[in-house]
């Protein structure tokens, strides 16, 4: 198929149309790289656009005759959304909306969405299942709810057919090197540790050492990007061989611990991590584990890259090759000044 990939110069847009060209299908990028990088784009066609602009993507979806969607493209930082709300609904909503007007009037149906497990908010039991009441605490998870509920009449009006992946959090970079986890404010976990590890920062904060986890610590359900990556074609099959619309949780059923995590990171790179306590941040639920049980049924995936360990080697690597790469580059600098 042809599949137009909306944010995909990003993290996890570049590695699923990556994922997409090894299943021999073509990804046509767009992306306005306000956040992604060109030199992610690596395996189709790159048209430099914000999909706000609805007669762009409507020529780009004639021009490369697309015929089905994954849709990255949003803002996407808990923080950040709270402090910008409005925004984030002009960004998220706004710009999904732009995009569905599109495809309607190009006659594209099929649409797998970038959604997350933020839209439960604090959930009531763990793991999480899809029947889990959504309440979202900040608006980038009720951002995304919005467009849930979107697509969900939309395709009961007839005129599109959707799968909404809510992940849990993505991790890890591509095996072979060639893709990773750069941005320019860096929010998760995992590669803040190995910042840390590399000596790129001054210590990692850890935000709340009193919930009431076996450590003290918060957990997470870590899910390796290349895994992520998979669910999306399987997801684009699945609505393909005429898969009933709806939304799917992407998790392992697993958790760790930002302690085991730090452990991890020390145990792949040899190195120390320096650490400072912090005070919890407000809305942090102490566990966030997915149950997987629906993805494994209806679109017959199972996470098989997301140990913490293969997650964590594969950061590694791609993180210290890059550190190693700015120091040549700084270098190289000095000398021919």
């Amino acid at each position: 198929m042809n599949v137009l990939v909306t944010g995909g110069a990003g993290y996890i847009g570049s590695h699923t149309a990556k994922a997409l060209a090894n299943n021999r299908h073509r990804p046509v990028v767009i992306d306005d790289l306000s956040t992604g990088h060109a030199h992610n784009v690596k395996w189709g066609p790159l048209v430099r656009a914000n999909i706000s602009d609805t007669a762009t993507v409507r020529s780009v979806i004639k021009e490369y005759k697309i015929e089905s969607v994954v849709h990255f493209a949003g803002s996407a930082l808990l923080a950040e959304s709270v402090a910008h709300p409005l925004s984030y609904f002009q960004n998220n909503v706004g710009g999904t909306l732009s995009l569905l007007q599109a495809m309607l009037d190009a006659g594209v149906k099929d649409i797998v969405f970038s959604s997350t497990c933020a839209t439960y908010g604090l959930p009531r039991a763990v793991p999480i299942t899809e029947d889990e009441t959504q309440k979202p605490i900040n608006p980038y998870g009720e951002s995304k709810l919005v467009i849930e509920r979107v697509l969900d009449w939309m395709g009961r009006a007839g005129q599109l057919r959707w799968a909404a992946l809510r992940y849990f959090n993505a991790a890890g970079a591509d095996p072979e090197g060639e893709l990773g986890e750069e941005h320019e404010h860096e929010t998760h976990l995992i590669p803040l540790t190995i910042g840390a590890a590399l000596k790129e920062r001054d210590r990692l904060q850890i935000f709340g050492t009193d919930y009431p986890t076996p450590d003290g610590t918060a957990i997470r359900d870590y899910i390796h990007v290349t895994d992520l990556a998979s669910a999306h074609i399987c997801a684009l099959q699945y609505l393909n061989r005429g898969g009933e619309s709806r939304a799917i949780n992407l998790g392992t059923g697993k958790g760790a611990s930002v302690l085991e995590v730090i452990a991890t990171v020390k145990a792949v790179s040899g190195q120390a991590v320096p650490t400072v306590a912090s005070p919890r941040r407000p809305g942090d639920p102490p566990i966030l584990v997915a149950s997987p049980d629906v993805a494994r049924k209806s679109l017959q995936w199972e996470a098989c890259h997301s140990s913490l360990e293969n997650i964590v080697e594969t950061a590694w690597r791609w993180h210290s090759q890059a550190s190693r790469r700015e120091d040549l580059q700084t270098s190289t600098s000095k000398v021919s000044s």
